[in-house]
């Protein structure tokens, strides 16, 4: 298991070069999903829930009809550590996947999360 070592501002905005939508504020890392509605937006939020409780870190989720507000901090040390932008990775690959083109999944029809 990685240290709880803060990270600085530079490795902060490093990691956030590879989250699109992720942001630093205020000693978190955050992204609002857009969501289709109520049902998908309850999906996300148990699919996030999941990978999170098995990752054994836990993020703060705002729910809203069609918004999911995910927020992550390593609470035992007041700040953003690998344990953060790790889930966050982890959270993004979760929240924007659709099937590819050569699947034989159709994929969701509508506007998906964005």
């Amino acid at each position: 298991m990685a240290e709880d070592v803060v990270l600085s501002e530079a490795e902060i905005q490093e990691a956030l070069a590879s989250l699109e939508g992720w942001k630093s504020e205020d000693n978190w890392l955050q992204r609002s999903y857009q969501t289709p509605g109520w049902s998908h937006t309850l999906a996300l939020a148990a699919a996030i829930g999941y990978a999170a409780e098995a990752a054994w870190h836990h993020p703060d989720l705002e729910l809203g009809y069609a918004r999911v507000k995910v927020k992550l901090q390593t609470h035992r040390v007041g700040g953003i550590t690998t344990h953060d932008t790790a889930l966050a990775e982890r959270i993004e690959e979760i929240a924007t996947w659709m099937p590819g083109e050569d699947s034989p999944l159709g994929g969701f029809p509508k506007n998906w999360v964005k």
